[in-house]
Order: C-alpha cells, then structure tokens, then sequence
C-alpha cells in the first residue's frame, strides 16, 4: 500500500520544527567545519599572493571549491607547497568531518525518540501540545546518542569520503583524457559539452551517494548494524519502497534547488543594495543575517528529509515484519500505509 508522501514530508517537517535545537546545532557544527577549512585556505592564498605576485582578491572569490581550484592551480609550479597546502586542507577536511558526524549522531538519535513519541502528527491538528509530544530534544540525549553512533558512523563518514575522492578522481581524469585527445576545434567544442554533461552526472551520482549514506545512517541507528548489515538492509529497503523513496527523493531535491534559487536571488538583491550611497553600508549585516538564515533553511530541510526517511523506513520494517519476515523491527514504526 502507498504511502501519502504529503503526509510524510509534513511528518518530517513537524519533527524537525519540534527538536530544533538540533538543528541550530548542526548548523554551528557546519560554520565551524567551514571556518576551520578557511585557515589552510586564507594562509594558501596569502602565501601565492606574496611569493608569486598573485592578486588575492581574485584568489578569494568564488566558493570554498572555487577558491581551492585556483589556488591548487597558482601552486602547480611549486609541487613542494603544492602538497603541503593538499595535505593541510586534508588534515582539517577530515577532523572538520569528524566533528560534523558526532554531531549528526545526536540528530539521529533525537528524530528516532521523536518519531517514537509523536505519534499520528501529521494527521493531528497542528497545536503546541503536538509540538511538545514530539520535542524529544534533551541535552543528556544528543550527547548520548552522539557517543552511541559516534564509531559507526565514523566509518560511514570514512567511506562516504573514500566515495567522494573516487567519484572526483575519475571525473578529473575523464576530463583530462578527453582534452587531450581532441585533436581539432570542432571536436574540443563537443568534448566540452560532453564535460559539461558529465558535471551534471557527477552532481547527480554525488545526490544519490549522499542519500545511501543518508539511508545507512537511518538503519545504523534504527537496528544497531553494522556496516554490511546496514548495507543489506538498505537494499532491501530500496528494493521494496522504491515508488516512495523516489517520491521523497524528488520532492526534498525539489524544495532545496527552488531554495538554492531564492538564496541566489536574494544574494544578487543585497549586492545590488552596495551600489546606493549610505545605504550601501547595511550590505555587510544583511548578508551576514542572509548567510544565517540560509544555513539554517537548509540545516531545516535536511533534518525534515530525515524525519520522512525514518518514517518511511520504519514504515517497511513494519509491513516486513507484519508478513513474517525474520527483520528487526528496532524502535515502533509511526507512519501507518494511508
């Protein structure tokens, strides 16, 4: 039987608005990690600037992949400094990392309570009591769930790391191969738009490795798997809610390109405000509550699509068990089949 994605995806927002907390939280861990990446960053491009006459302002524009392409381009004559400036980033990428998967323990642990306690909530009438019912945020339980799913999920984020760098590897070489084997002019402009394409196809491999990841997480911490575990019971779990986890896959990508776009919008709004005499002085506090509240909009959408994945997966561990299935079913599943 379907599962009404409506009522799934307001389940999870409901969930997510309930236990914010765990959400503001996320979204320090995020600036943090953002700001140590900034360090070897910043000291990178100051060190191009002063000893090889770059401009650093041009080094600094962009995103954070913006900035470390070029600046990893300015140090390919000096392989020495080259590697040491890799290698830093590296080494803070990974402790950064290291943070953002304790804390993305905790967040699990906190939904998995309040999918327990909240019961039908997203066919109750929205009021504060239903709100309460399903707050489950307390300090003593983040931290305990953070120290329960800090190893597994550990090893996840270390797989999903080793995924990312093979991923970019052989792009990079696909691109690289391809450029120097056009020969004439006309091939180089088709070469560029196969490219092209195949960015597009790597964003996408990239969407769908991050909800497999997603996924593992969920069933890491429903039933105490481990890896390989996890991993069959996320096949299966695929394999049976296929529809639904489509539908919730596309309505979640849908919202958060619909809030990529309004972010963008509103950022080209500010920057347009610095051309207005005096006016122009409230660029700098306006981006910085533009920047915040986007961090958070997205912190958001990311613990709703939570909720609605756990909801769904207990869903199938139910239905799984009902048929007699030999599955642990871990903690109640909440959403019943509309």
């Amino acid at each position: 039987m379907a599962v009404d994605l409506k009522l799934l995806l307001k389940r999870g927002a409901l969930l997510a608005v309930a236990n914010w907390p765990a959400i503001a939280i996320q979204f320090v861990a995020e600036m943090t990690l953002e700001g140590l990446l900034a360090v070897p960053i910043i000291g990178a491009a100051i060190l191009v600037a002063v000893f090889l006459g770059a401009d650093l302002s041009h080094l600094l524009q962009g995103s954070m992949r913006d900035i470390f392409t070029t600046i990893a381009g300015a140090l390919l004559s000096q392989p020495p400094a080259l590697i040491a400036f890799v290698v830093a980033f590296t080494i803070v990428l990974f402790g950064g990392s290291t943070l953002m998967f304790l804390v993305k323990g905790g967040t699990v642990d906190v939904i998995l309570a309040a999918d327990d306690a909240a019961g039908p909530i997203e066919r109750d009438p929205i009021t504060i009591t239903t709100i309460r019912q399903a707050s489950q945020f307390t300090v003593a339980r983040f931290v305990a769930g953070c120290s329960r799913l800090f190893r597994p999920f550990l090893v996840l984020g270390i797989v999903l790391m080793v995924a990312y760098a093979l991923s970019g590897a052989a792009y990079l070489g696909f691109v690289i191969y391809g450029y120097r084997a056009a020969s004439n002019r006309a091939f180089l402009i088709g070469w560029t738009f196969v490219a092209a394409m195949a960015a597009v196809l790597l964003v996408f491999w990239i969407t769908i490795v991050n909800l497999v990841y997603l996924l593992l997480q969920i069933a890491t911490a429903a039933e105490g798997h481990r890896l390989v575990d996890a991993a069959r019971a996320v096949a299966r779990f695929i394999r049976r809610e296929f529809r639904q986890l489509g539908g919730v896959f596309l309505l979640v990508f849908g919202i958060v390109v619909a809030a990529t776009l309004v972010s963008v919008l509103a950022a080209s709004g500010v920057g347009l405000i610095a051309f207005v005499p005096l006016v122009g002085l409230a660029v700098f506090p306006l981006q910085i509550v533009a920047f915040v509240l986007r961090g958070l909009v997205f912190e958001y959408i990311g613990v709703t699509a939570l909720g609605a994945y756990v909801t769904l997966y207990r869903g199938h561990l139910e239905r799984s068990r009902s048929a007699g299935e030999r599955e642990p079913l871990g903690r109640s599943a909440a959403l019943r089949p509309a």
